[in-house]
């Protein structure tokens, strides 16, 4: 299988000099909805990928623009923003949500990969004043874990960082004791892999192998209820319980780019072939391998589409789906394009 090599030409036309549209009609930036931290967190993330090996200047500029909205977006109390209008107006008041979670996970990566030292530690600083808040919400504290990972990559001993980690990890839970249904939830619902994937990192990070292991088992069980005829058939976007039946629509892009995510950072942790094999099923999603046979990813563009339909797909490539197929190409390509 050839992976393609990401293209961040798509997501320059939707970057301007204060951050990334979040959406557009079909490759067209619709300005007038604005911008979101969700959507510029995860471009500072995706871009930070690529900063140490290609020196892209390009791309460093862009990280200097994201990097500059996800701080714009920190209250003085360490929590953040979401939505800002065009009017450069911030149209929601602070919250823990998704936004910190992912503000954390795009500052952790920042601090670890931006190009100068001083950015690096306006990043950090930043990152470990939102890191004193803890959420009520599982995906929210599994998304900071990510970035606190980030963090401890480069600077072991942090202990905001760490603290970060054991609560997210407490909050996600153990697997239940039902081998049907070990999933800490009722029902598997959005970006549902990065659950898993918080408590890898927490398990190698805090080197907790009982953490590893709940993972790995979630992981697992997850790849095996999404894969469906030797391809991803993945929870669509009004979630999947116990006994709903596959396939169903609309499939959205983040719940296979959580499975990247979540794959190659259990490849990285095991070297254990299934996990790339998951990997390589995230990527041929987003080339065709799906319920409808239909590619998410346009090579033309550079884009990703919004969705998966029963007859085809959402044709508009706003920036969470470029960002999804961005992130999980950046996986194949780093681990599979030389033995695939």
């Amino acid at each position: 299988m050839k992976i393609p090599t990401p293209s961040f030409a798509h997501l320059g036309r939707l970057t301007d000099d204060t951050g990334l549209f979040e959406h557009a009609e079909g490759v067209v930036a619709r300005r007038n909805c604005g911008y979101c931290v969700d959507d510029v967190a995860r471009a500072l993330v995706v871009v930070c990928r690529e900063l140490a090996p290609s020196g892209n200047c390009e791309l460093q500029g862009r990280a200097r623009v994201y990097l500059s909205f996800v701080l714009a977006a920190q209250a003085s109390d360490g929590r953040f923003h979401n939505r800002l209008g065009l009017d450069r107006r911030w149209q929601d008041q602070p919250t823990v949500e998704d936004c910190w979670g992912r503000a954390l996970w795009g500052l952790g990566a920042a601090a670890a990969a931006c190009p100068t030292s001083q950015l690096r530690d306006t990043a950090l600083d930043a990152f470990t004043l939102g890191a004193r808040w803890r959420s009520p919400w599982r995906r929210s504290m599994a998304f900071a874990a990510l970035g606190a990972a980030e963090v401890l990559r480069v600077l072991p001993d942090h202990p905001d960082a760490r603290a970060l980690l054991v609560a997210a990890a407490h909050r996600i839970g153990r697997p239940r004791a039902s081998p049907l249904w070990p999933w800490p939830e009722d029902r598997l619902t959005y970006a549902n892999a990065v659950l898993p994937e918080a408590l890898l990192a927490a398990g190698a990070a805090l080197d907790d192998e009982s953490l590893r292991a709940d993972g790995l088992l979630l992981l697992g069980w997850l790849l095996d209820v999404e894969t469906r005829g030797g391809y991803l058939s993945v929870t669509p976007v009004g979630g999947r319980g116990p006994g709903d039946v596959a396939p169903a629509f609309d499939q959205q892009p983040i719940e296979v780019a959580a499975i990247a995510d979540a794959c190659a950072r259990a490849y990285s942790v095991t070297g254990e072939p299934r996990w790339a094999d998951g990997l390589e099923l995230a990527v041929t999603w987003f080339l065709g391998a799906n319920d409808a046979g239909t590619p998410l990813y346009d090579p033309v563009s550079g884009g990703g589409c919004d969705g998966l339909e029963h007859r085809g797909r959402n044709e508009n490539q706003g920036a969470e789906s470029t960002l999804a197929v961005l992130s999980t190409l950046q996986h194949g390509c780093r681990l599979l394009g030389a033995s695939r």
